[in-house]
């Protein structure tokens, strides 16, 4: 009798260790959910995904253990301003390219997986960032100057 009231609040308890324990573990290489839009920049072209909402661009490319060859994330600031940028929990090697409202691209910097120093922008009109892996943009010949096309303009969806 003592087994078969126990089996029961064994089952249930191991599901919610499950739920729990997925909880602390993000899935380390899944997108954040919504479809990738294509960026060109010049005639090389880049597979991104999208971070809209506030808690995506926070956990931005976090846990990941790797980034496609021409794969990168895109960031739509709520407005043009400052950017700041940092690796918590981030496992690649990134460099991330500040761009204005226009698709400009003002600068350019590199960062290390797992440093949790900040990465701010020189300009105060920054609309995007976009993160690649380390080195994409000098590899492709892409610096500042250079402009994004098309303009991201997704609709976040309600914040997850």
């Amino acid at each position: 009798m003592k087994t078969r009231l126990f089996l029961p609040f064994l089952l249930l308890g191991l599901a919610g260790l499950s739920t729990f324990a997925q909880t602390l573990s993000p899935a380390p290489d899944s997108p954040p959910g919504d479809p990738p839009i294509t960026l060109h920049i010049g005639k090389v072209s880049l597979s991104t995904e999208v971070a809209a909402t506030p808690a995506q661009r926070e956990r931005g490319l976090m846990f990941r253990r790797k980034l496609g060859d021409n794969s990168g994330m895109i960031f739509l600031m709520p407005a043009p301003e400052p950017a700041t940028f940092w690796m918590k929990n981030t496992l690649i090697p990134l460099s991330v390219a500040f761009i204005d409202r226009n698709g400009v691209i003002l600068e350019i910097h590199d960062m290390k997986p797992l440093d949790e120093s900040i990465t701010r922008s020189e300009s105060r009109e920054v609309a995007y960032a976009l993160e690649t892996n380390l080195h994409w943009f000098s590899l492709n010949g892409i610096k500042p100057g250079d402009k994004i096309t098309p303009l991201p303009t997704v609709v976040p969806h309600a914040d997850r």
